[in-house]
């Protein structure tokens, strides 16, 4: 029966009733029958030594990824994601160890292996990918040299490494080899780093590649690009993959079978169609729940959130792992590790109640939707004709910025979205004062004219726009508690002092729903969520009027995610703060933006009112963004690929500067001669291109 715990395989444990509670381990991919193994994880158990005590990190973790078969794994920041990769590829701290379980490779046992044949295992039977490619490389070897020097180690010539490294740019789809060859990683774009190291990745046609987040810092086009070419190499090569993502829409998308972790426990297995169609764990419900649906916006929905927070690393705990934080949890939960249950073909759930996890209640949205903003017939800033350009090489100039005008008004918010280079990141940095603009561009911030650089703007300029970084690591002073972190911004910016400082730390703090504990801690005694609502405390402490948020969600999980954007709804609710959001996840920025802009080589696409924009009619640009976003509601729409990588600013096409990717280009050559006008097509809703309305798309994406 689909409801009975499971017998494990080769195990003397029988079936367990319900009734009895009884901790069963979890079963090896439901018993599934498979002909050959490329990776088979038997209750793998791992710990680290901290202060003397071995805290358990992973618990019981089993499950299986047939010969090219692709396998997602999924769960919060700090569930053992990354334990369970440095387990496998056995390159775990000095202070962690395998306390029990089996990983075998091919049939081949990690931990029997001596250092030659573990050094032999990862050449030529594991590859790994991680999140950030920039990171992977060394930034002073030219590119050619990095991938040749994979082929040396694997035995061949210098002049054959060579050759071969050629033919691998060429495997990964990169186009003009021989000058990224010659290229050193910082002169190339995110995308094309991240092919090198696929294509560094699969030189040695492994058995396994495992990659980790591969895509969180890539735009729409370029992640639709990556997640493809990773589907034809795991065909073409017969390889067994192991995806590690926070997206489930990417998981749903690439993988056959996933399964959801949470604090060290597999809660969830089973095909990727069922168990994000029809979850049957609570943890799952809730981490569908948070991802912004199509049909959501900030100003009728909150987002679902999952209340409370994951439990320390190593705390052991009587029951179900998942009580403390579960809606469904009672007595019996709490007090027993609940079986694995079979709930359908090859589908497993360690879930006492898995057949009411979808009837967790959700959130009241109506009583808190937000109310309307009162108007104000001037705006917090404007920007008119702004362009910036950069000296370029040999004399040359890089136009990153080309006559953009915005105005941006109290409790507004700006999407800002495009691929990498088309500006956004210089677009920020004028508005706050860290890049002067050209001459002939106006920055105008609560109706005065702003000084170029921020070292010029008056106190009360510099209070009224702040920033939220997308890295809260890199943002934060690791040495400071974030007490001292919030207080210098309540003392720099607001400049307040004693019994008023003390007041207004705490109404922050309590606004950024942290608690006074946090206070005395520092950013690495956080999780991923709690620094980001410290970076944005910290930029909130000095209440500014308007706050650049750069992908202040992208590395964060689901659940973070939603509980930070309905954050910012919140402040803005509350303060009237307007933003800039600056961000590739489309869906993000669909909830989120009242407004969205639309960047290529530093020209303004489209501008209009979110619902507009994403209804169409839309860009030819915007359709192929729109049409590069994976969904888990329904079935995607089929992908415009757009052809070869943004052009160089230094040197842009003429005509319209998208007409050499644009695949509907007129064919009698006005695309490639003349630049389109922005043209309004309302008031408030612009688009810069040649052909008709009728012509343009609609509801790409939707």
């Amino acid at each position: 029966m689909p409801d009975q715990p499971v017998p494990i395989r080769g195990n003397r444990c029988a079936a367990v009733r319900p009734d009895e509670m009884a901790d069963v381990p979890l079963a090896v991919n439901g018993g599934r029958k498979t002909k050959a193994l490329g990776l088979e994880v038997s209750h793998l158990e791992v710990c680290y030594r901290v202060r003397g005590v071995d805290l358990p990190i992973l618990r019981d973790v089993s499950f299986e990824i047939d010969v090219g078969e692709s396998f997602g794994l999924v769960g919060e920041s700090g569930c053992g994601k990354s334990t369970a990769v440095q387990a496998i590829t056995s390159y775990l701290a000095r202070n962690g160890k395998v306390t029990g379980g089996q990983v075998l490779v091919r049939g081949r046992d990690i931990a029997r292996l001596g250092k030659p044949e573990l050094r032999e295992l990862r050449a030529r039977d594991i590859s790994v990918v991680y999140q950030e490619p920039g990171r992977a490389l060394t930034p002073s070897v030219r590119i050619g040299h990095q991938v040749a020097e994979v082929f040396r180690v694997l035995g061949a010539s210098k002049m054959e490494a060579m050759q071969r490294a050629r033919d691998a740019l060429d495997a990964v789809q990169i186009p003009d080899g021989p000058r990224v060859m010659g290229a050193y990683p910082h002169e190339l774009s995110g995308g094309m780093l991240q092919r090198v190291v696929i294509a560094m990745a699969i030189a040695s046609e492994p058995t396994l590649l495992i990659l980790d987040e591969p895509t969180t810092a890539l735009d729409a086009t370029v992640e639709a690009e990556v997640l493809e070419l990773v589907a034809s190499l795991r065909q073409r090569l017969v390889m067994s993959t192991l995806f590690i993502s926070h997206n489930l829409a990417v998981i749903s998308k690439m993988c056959d079978r996933v399964a959801v972790m949470y604090a060290g426990e597999i809660v969830e297995q089973g095909l990727a169609r069922d168990v994000l169609e029809r979850p049957q764990h609570p943890y799952t419900v809730g981490l569908l729940r948070c991802i912004p649906k199509r049909t959501q916006r900030k100003d009728r929905d909150r987002l679902d959130t999952i209340p409370g927070f994951l439990p320390e690393p190593g705390l052991m705990q009587v029951g179900c792992v998942f009580a403390p934080r579960c809606a469904l949890a009672d007595d019996g939960c709490r007090a027993d590790a609940p079986p694995v249950f079979d709930v359908g073909k090859e589908h497993l759930s360690r879930c006492f109640k898995h057949r009411e996890a979808e009837s967790i209640p959700r959130i009241d949205n109506a009583s808190r939707c937000l109310t309307a903003t009162p108007a104000e017939t001037e705006p917090l800033v404007r920007l008119e004709r702004v362009s910036k350009t950069f000296p370029g090489r040999k004399g040359g100039r890089v136009s990153a910025l080309n006559d953009i005008d915005i105005e941006l008004y109290a409790g507004d918010t700006l999407g800002v979205v495009g691929e990498s280079g088309c500006g956004k990141t210089t677009l920020a940095r004028i508005l706050l004062g860290l890049t002067a603009p050209d001459p002939g561009s106006r920055v105008e911030i609560r109706g005065e004219a702003a000084a170029p650089i921020v070292a010029n703007r008056s106190r009360e300029q510099l209070k009224l726009v702040q920033i939220i970084f997308q890295n809260p690591d890199a943002a934060l002073n690791r040495r400071h508690s974030v007490g001292r972190i919030i207080g210098r911004a309540v003392t720099k910016l607001g400049g307040l002092k004693g019994g008023e400082r003390q007041q207004r730390i705490a109404d922050v703090v309590g606004s950024v729903r942290l608690e006074p504990r946090h206070l005395a801690m520092r950013p690495a005694q956080l999780s991923g969520g709690l620094k980001q609502r410290v970076a944005i405390a910290r930029a909130y402490a000095g209440s500014p009027s308007v706050l650049v948020c750069d992908e202040p969600t992208s590395a964060l999980d689901v659940s973070v995610q939603a509980a930070i954007l309905n954050l910012l709804v919140d402040l803005q609710q509350d303060e009237h703060i307007a933003y800039v959001f600056i961000s590739h996840d489309l869906g993000v920025v669909r909830y989120l933006a009242d407004r969205v802009l639309v960047l290529y080589l530093g020209r303004v696409m489209e501008y209009g009112p979110a619902a507009a924009v994403f209804a169409g009619p839309h860009h030819p640009y915007t359709e192929a963004l729109l049409s590069a976003v994976p969904t888990l509601d329904q079935k995607a729409d089929e992908r415009i690929k757009l052809t070869g990588e943004i052009p160089s600013p230094s040197e842009p096409p003429t005509g319209c500067v998208f007409n050499t990717r644009c695949q509907r280009r007129l064919p009698d050559g006005k695309c490639s001669q003349e630049e389109p006008p922005l043209r309004e097509l309302a008031p408030g809703r612009a688009i810069r291109c040649h052909l008709s309305l009728e012509s343009l798309g609609t509801a790409a994406g939707q």
